[in-house]
């Protein structure tokens, strides 16, 4: 029987009941920026973390010698990376050769074990398949197991069974299906039991197949997860050494990187003008400068401005929590622009401040999509809020809001949206020196302490800067060398600059 394709998308386990599979969702930010971003800089620069499809076996190869520096990439900074059984699109030619090959193959069968007296040359073929995948599935301490599949499925005792007529191919695939359960994880609980109520031979033995497969790839979801704490300084060596062998056939496979640091030390240089000479050495300090790119990426032009060569595979990363951080920014600037208007009022006002949000979430939900209009939705948050505001303070015994009020809080959330805006500005500094600051404090693992006015939105800033300073801190362990280099050229001619970016 041909065999199903097993692939990759984006981390899981498999055992045996003890252990439970994890099913990670893709983010609804992720298939966003992935629909409506971005076009290449380059002709010939792969897109940055497009979602890709390679099969089990290079996923096991890749975790023994890491062969693969996109993949060892993706299994290292996605926790949630995770195996898939393929879908041929609908209507395709694959899916129908393969629908005709597996009609053939099934009818073939059926049309042997109908045959008087049957025939069983595809049967027994079909139950050393099914024993091999068994055989697979188990591990060192599982000899009991392993025993009994031996010995209920001896090949040729049923090539013997088969040549005298006595093979009861229904009695081996109960058997198969009570050891597929025993074998399984808990999620495949459901498909085992539907096994159980299939009666026909040859429909019975199609399910087990099908069901054979996942199991396949719960099995290498389970390696994954099992082998990835081992594969942390095997991968940082080879990304780094495959680097090495593109920049000597491209020597200037560093220009945008050179760039990106470059005019980071620019900006701080122009900030630090008016400050004293304490602070400017303090922010030209190459960990300083380092950590101040990193955040630059969250204010990127990806539309203008080529990505630098050492991050560009975690490009839509970057991007995704880039827009996580104008969502934030917007948010927090809305809340703080509503409290500082109500007044006391409303502060203390118990769920209150989790209503507002969650009414301000929805409608900024799409703010990264082309069709979202900024000012019709904060158009819309105004009104809204004003009705929950309205009702909050009758209920609580203060007087409604008057006209006048509810338009001077319309037309400030309305404002919010200007770059250029008071409040917009302040929120998304404190932001920034947030996520700056838990770059800088991620060595000592204490979180920095969180800004004023950000407390409504803590709980996603705080998962964002854990991403943020995972992914940043991956990408220092692989590419320090380049940026030491890089930095000294910049910073300090003929000096170096340490080791500590």
């Amino acid at each position: 029987m041909p065999k199903e394709a097993d692939h990759i998308e984006d981390g899981g386990d498999k055992e045996s009941k003890e252990e439970q599979r994890q099913g990670a969702s893709g983010e609804t930010v992720r298939k966003r920026v992935r629909e409506n971003t971005l076009s290449p800089h380059r002709g010939n620069t792969p897109q940055a973390s497009p979602p890709r499809f390679v099969s089990v076996e290079e996923l096991m190869e890749t975790a023994k010698g890491v062969t693969n520096m996109a993949l060892a990439h993706e299994i290292m900074v996605n926790q949630a990376f995770q195996i898939k059984p393929a879908e041929l699109p609908e209507g395709s030619l694959e899916r129908r050769v393969k629908e005709i090959m597996h009609k053939a193959f099934w009818d073939c069968l059926e049309a042997q074990l109908k045959e008087d007296p049957p025939s069983y040359e595809h049967a027994i073929k079909l139950l050393a398949e099914i024993k091999e995948t068994l055989l697979s599935f188990l591990l060192p301490g599982h000899g009991r197991l392993r025993s009994q599949i031996e010995e209920v499925l001896d090949l040729p005792l049923i090539q013997q069974q088969a040549e005298n007529g006595a093979l009861d191919i229904g009695r081996l695939s109960q058997f198969i299906v009570w050891m597929m359960g025993s074998l399984c994880a808990p999620s495949r609980d459901e498909d085992i039991q539907k096994l159980k109520q299939i009666t026909e031979i040859v429909p019975l033995l199609k399910a087990i197949f099908s069901v054979l497969d996942l199991m396949k790839v719960d099995m290498a979801n389970f390696a994954l997860s099992s082998i990835r704490p081992h594969l942390m300084q095997q991968s940082v060596e080879y990304e780094r050494n495959k680097f090495q062998e593109f920049l000597e056939k491209q020597p200037n496979a560093l220009d945008f990187t050179e760039k990106w640091l470059e005019d980071t030390v620019k900006s701080l240089q122009d900030s630090a003008a008016t400050a004293s000479a304490s602070a400017s050495d303090s922010s030209l300090h190459p960990l300083s400068v380092h950590n101040h790119a990193y955040l630059r990426l969250l204010r990127w032009d990806h539309d203008s401005d080529p990505f630098p060569e050492t991050v560009l595979m975690d490009q839509v990363r970057f991007q995704e929590m880039q827009q996580e951080a104008e969502q934030l920014v917007l948010l927090s600037s809305v809340l703080l622009i509503v409290y500082t208007t109500t007044g006391e009022a409303i502060s203390g006002l118990p769920g209150l401040m989790e209503t507002l949000k969650n009414t301000v979430n929805v409608l900024l939900a799409d703010m990264h999509t082309p069709s979202f209009s900024a000012q019709e939705v904060l158009a819309t948050i105004g009104e809204k809020l004003c009705v929950e505001l309205s009702q909050c303070l009758s209920q609580h015994g203060y007087s409604p809001f008057s006209a006048d009020r509810k338009s001077a809080l319309k037309g400030q959330i309305s404002a919010a949206i200007q770059p250029d805006n008071t409040v917009r500005m302040l929120m998304e500094s404190r932001v920034h020196n947030y996520l700056l600051a838990s770059l800088e404090s991620s060595q000592h693992k204490t979180p920095p302490p969180l800004p004023g006015g950000l407390a409504p939105v803590s709980k996603e800033l705080k998962e964002l800067a854990v991403r943020f300073s995972r992914l940043v801190n991956y990408n220092k362990l692989v590419f320090s060398p380049f940026y030491q280099k890089t930095l000294q050229k910049i910073l300090a001619p003929g000096e170096s600059p340490g080791t500590d970016t």
